[in-house]
């Protein structure tokens, strides 16, 4: 379920910033995948586990586990490497290749919690075009849901956060964009189950189109 917020739909922006998995590709088979064997490796819940990765970086996500004995940077590179050889049925949200290709290249950005190698293999897998402002789970010292990762893909494209609209689908990136008070749509097409929300939400990107107005603002119209 879901609160409808219109103002997303009322309101101009000079940027948007996207999420990538689960927000302009779904990868979540190929994740799971990958994950699955780690989690059973270490011995944990892996249903419980698989609950909590999304939207966070590896080494996050692997330092939250405080495993003994367990190196996160060691162990998050080897989730990349298996990830990076695993890109089975990853493909682009519905409508979310059309929507990019409409958008000024200098007005939109990637922030993913991926790092960058991952992120450049699953773009080409799902067949989006790669934008000239990427921000990867390197760029950054701290993931979603600390804000930063969105702060520096504004300021990579020389506006402020709070100007831009941020596409995510995941709770960690839902928080990031909300401690960076920029304005939130969220894309619901990779949910397994409802989200209760107070953002505006879309399934997917068919029927919606991106207008660039004489100002060089852009408005979302559905």
């Amino acid at each position: 379920m879901s609160i409808p917020n219109p103002t997303v739909f009322t309101r101009r922006y000079r940027a948007f910033l996207f999420d990538m998995d689960g927000t302009l590709l779904n990868s979540i088979a190929a994740a799971e995948r990958v994950w699955s064997i780690w989690a059973e490796r270490h011995g944990l819940d892996v249903e419980a586990f698989l609950t909590t990765i999304h939207g966070a970086r590896a080494i996050d996500t692997i330092t939250r586990q405080a495993l003994p004995g367990v190196d996160p940077e060691v162990e998050a590179r080897w989730i990349t490497e298996a990830e990076l050889n695993d890109v089975e049925g990853v493909v682009a949200i519905p409508g979310a290749v059309e929507f990019l290709k409409g958008l000024p290249i200098d007005q939109w950005a990637l922030v993913t919690s991926a790092p960058k190698a991952l992120a450049m293999r699953r773009l080409q897998a799902a067949g989006i075009p790669v934008p000239e402002v990427l921000v990867t789970a390197e760029d950054v010292a701290s993931g979603k849901p600390d804000p930063a990762c969105y702060v520096l893909g504004a300021q990579r494209l020389g506006v402020p956060v709070q100007d831009c609209l941020i596409f995510e689908d995941a709770t960690v990136g839902i928080r990031a964009g909300e401690a960076a008070g920029a304005d939130i749509m969220v894309v619901t097409s990779a949910h397994l189950t409802p989200m209760l929300t107070d953002h505006a939400c879309i399934e997917g990107y068919n029927g919606l189109r991106a207008l660039r107005d004489a100002d060089g603002l852009l408005c979302v119209h559905r």
